[in-house]
């Protein structure tokens, strides 16, 4: 059954040599395999993501991955010093959000960002 097998994300990019920059020097990912034009990324506990060549990447307005962390405030300002620029999305119902664009609300803390090609990642951590 599904609920039984790993799941990975698909990152789609309209420029992967200029989305591998952002995540391999930017982010510091390691890369994997290649296939087809695209690179996987593997991350703890046997998760993964594949960035892929597609004309379509940026047109999602949800968040296309999100990473669980431990520690949502460290994270946040690691990847501001790594120069990444945080979204701010505003108070949503039942939210609220902090100096650092750190929204609380729903049992989880998070913050977005995007990559070079407009797809809204996220970082989230656990109350």
């Amino acid at each position: 059954m599904l609920q039984d097998s790993p799941m990975f994300a698909y990152l789609p990019a309209t420029d992967v040599t200029r989305a591998r920059r952002f995540y391999e020097q930017t982010l510091g990912f390691k890369p994997g395999p290649e296939i087809a034009g695209g690179v996987t990324y593997e991350f703890a506990k046997g998760t993964a993501a594949f960035l892929y060549p597609t004309p379509n990447a940026g047109s999602s307005q949800a968040s296309q991955a999100f990473w669980q962390v431990p520690d949502i405030e460290r994270e946040v300002a690691e990847l501001r010093s790594r120069g990444v620029k945080m979204e701010r999305y505003g108070d949503m119902p039942g939210t609220s959000t902090d100096a650092q664009g750190i929204v609380t609300g729903g049992g989880a803390r998070a913050a977005w960002f995007k990559d070079t090609e407009g797809n809204i990642l996220a970082v989230i951590q656990a109350l």
